[in-house]
């Protein structure tokens, strides 16, 4: 009796925690896609398709700072392989380059916030946020 007890707690166990990673990459790709969301109207406003608009930036600026640090705790060890991702391995292989690239993204939306007060200010210091974006795709993301 015993013996079933513990083995179907050791199920149980295994089940949750397959659960608990399978959530950590729902909740990382959920992010990642309300960061993206962010940079549609900014690519047009940068390209001139979208007129200028401050409050709009500053909105975005604040959620991809927000997000650059809620994402840190999202990629732990054991949702390397879980379901359907585009993180590449080299996130793991490579997490010191990963962080930093991510630690970048949010003290450059910060330093935007802070700097971007017209359209100048924008085109000058708006790429700066989103290299980040770029570098972190070409080295840790699936090509589509």
């Amino acid at each position: 009796m015993k013996r079933t007890v513990f083995v179907a707690s050791l199920l149980a166990l295994g089940v949750t925690a397959a659960i608990a990673q399978s959530d950590v990459v729902k909740e990382r790709q959920d992010l990642m896609k309300q960061m993206g969301a962010q940079t549609r109207p900014i690519g047009g406003m940068l390209r001139g398709q979208e007129p200028f608009d401050l409050a709009k930036v500053q909105d975005s600026l604040k959620i991809i700072a927000t997000s650059a640090e809620k994402v840190a705790p999202l990629f732990p060890e054991n949702s390397k392989n879980v379901g359907k991702t585009e993180a590449l391995p080299s996130v793991w292989e490579n997490k010191a380059k990963f962080d930093s690239i991510r630690s970048k993204l949010h003290q450059d939306a910060q330093m935007a916030l802070a700097t971007i007060k017209d359209e100048a200010s924008f085109k000058s210091e708006m790429p700066k946020v989103l290299q980040n974006c770029g570098a972190c795709h070409n080295d840790f993301r699936k090509k589509s």
